[in-house]
């Protein structure tokens, strides 16, 4: 680059910088209509909507249904009816359980369940269930195959709405 060429960049960037630094001062306040302690501060812009406070979130059901996992009969159903897996992922906000690979009593061959909620309600929509199975031959090249509508899936969503609804009851009772 020439001197004259570096010197006209440098002093472009230069206004730009000057003029873009205007743009970000800060606003002048009256400390007579905002409070100056950071508390004060945040109760005023919760009061004004501004925030979010857990007084707030317990009391007022904005259209969702805030359920912690052990009142969640799908979720517990779930868990329980899987217990004999071992479980890789386990994610309650998610909404989704995933197995880790599981070999019965074949070594050459394993399936790996994953469960997605879509539903908190107990119907046979509100789950998606996904079963791999994997099988090894003896010189260990594996495959895997997705099990679409498998026996295996249909029984878990069976079982797992059984025992949901057995939970449902329960939990009605108390």
């Amino acid at each position: 680059m020439t001197k004259n060429l570096k010197f006209l960049l440098i002093i472009l960037l230069s206004v730009t910088m000057l003029t873009s630094c205007q743009a970000f001062k800060p606003k002048k306040v009256d400390t007579r209509e905002v409070p100056i302690k950071g508390d004060d501060r945040a109760r005023k812009a919760i009061e004004e909507g501004g925030g979010v406070s857990l007084k707030n979130v317990l009391n007022k059901r904005r259209g969702t249904n805030f359920e912690f996992s052990s009142s969640n009969s799908m979720w517990r159903a779930s868990l329980e009816i899987l217990d004999f897996l071992p479980l890789s992922t386990v994610d309650y906000s998610g909404g989704m359980i995933v197995s880790d690979w599981y070999t019965g009593e074949s070594s050459n061959e394993a399936i790996k369940i994953s469960i997605r909620f879509l539903s908190n309600e107990v119907r046979s929509d509100s789950l998606k269930i996904v079963v791999h199975k994997k099988k090894c031959s003896e010189n260990q090249s594996c495959r895997t195959q997705l099990l679409n509508n498998s026996k295996i899936s249909e029984e878990l969503r069976v079982t797992i709405l059984k025992k949901a609804a057995e939970l449902e009851k329960e939990k009605k009772k108390k």
